[in-house]
């Protein structure tokens, strides 16, 4: 029997033929549910925000989150900041652990997926676990855990209340006799505050600024030019001292917070993937 090949039906089956061995050869196999457990996730996300926030309140208790000024008395500021650093570590590794645990155990179980693929997705269980629970506790809890740590200590109201003090300590009389303070004073006061806050900003402070908040003392306190320009420098100074204490604090501070933010993701992954293996090992009961 001769084969026409001429003919476009016989052309048309070879070519379709030759593309065969390039079709894909498990057709169909996608699956029709997303990878991700988002009841997990979500769940696992308010666990570690509860957690995080019951944990906070318990180290406000025990003073773990305060500082003391006074270095004799009581837990001085370095070793409250030091438990502060440790005990923010603690809650990290406790909650987002605890929370990508109950992700990995909840999630649904995948079916014909290899094992490296499960480690990934369970991994990613526990990522979304952490990154979903800091964007709840920073977008609704983030008021409520200031508040249990002293939100009215803030960085912004300790620098208004030094910026306060030290304005105080420059129109500070020597005599004995105290007069009530009057309108003139207060604008006063807020004048010389105005320059202190632009002093504070500048590596140097101005001549003019200085001379001239220099006659606002003198004017005020009887003292005389000289003994009132030394009282502007040493002012200046004491409150540059304090503004780079502030500084210094805020951004150890923020720094360790960076640490412990990694901690608790590297928790939540890890722990997740453990809660993933043993859901995986158990066995279905019939009854």
């Amino acid at each position: 029997m001769k084969i026409a090949y001429g003919n476009p039906l016989v052309r048309m089956a070879g070519s379709l033929s030759s593309h065969s061995a390039y079709a894909d050869p498990y057709p169909n196999q996608e699956a029709h549910a997303s990878g991700i457990s988002w009841a997990a996730v979500i769940a696992g996300a308010f666990v570690t925000s509860a957690l995080s926030l019951t944990l906070l309140a318990l180290g406000a208790g025990f003073g773990l989150l305060s500082v003391s000024p006074w270095s004799g008395k009581g837990i001085s500021a370095t070793a409250a900041g030091t438990a502060a650093i440790i005990w923010l570590i603690v809650i990290q590794i406790l909650s987002c652990g605890l929370g990508g645990y109950l992700a990995g155990r909840l999630r649904t179980k995948w079916a014909a997926i290899h094992s490296d693929e499960v480690h990934f997705r369970d991994t990613a269980h526990g990522f979304l676990v952490w990154a979903v629970a800091v964007v709840v506790t920073a977008a609704f809890l983030g008021s409520a855990a200031t508040a249990m740590v002293g939100g009215a200590a803030t960085t912004a109201e300790m620098g208004g209340a030094q910026n306060t003090y030290f304005v105080d300590s420059l129109f500070r009389s020597t005599t004995s006799t105290t007069t009530a303070p009057t309108p003139s004073d207060e604008a006063l006061r807020a004048e010389a505050a105005a320059i202190l806050a632009t002093a504070l900003k500048q590596d140097n402070a101005g001549e003019a600024d200085r001379a001239y908040l220099a006659q606002l003392v003198s004017a005020r306190t009887g003292l005389s030019q000289g003994a009132a320009e030394q009282r502007v420098s040493d002012v200046i100074r004491q409150a540059r001292a304090a503004a780079d204490a502030v500084r210094k604090a805020t951004a150890r501070l923020l720094l360790w917070t960076f640490v412990a933010l990694l901690i608790g993701a590297f928790c939540a992954s890890y722990l997740a993937t453990i809660g993933g293996r043993q859901r995986d090992r158990l066995k279905p009961v019939y009854t």
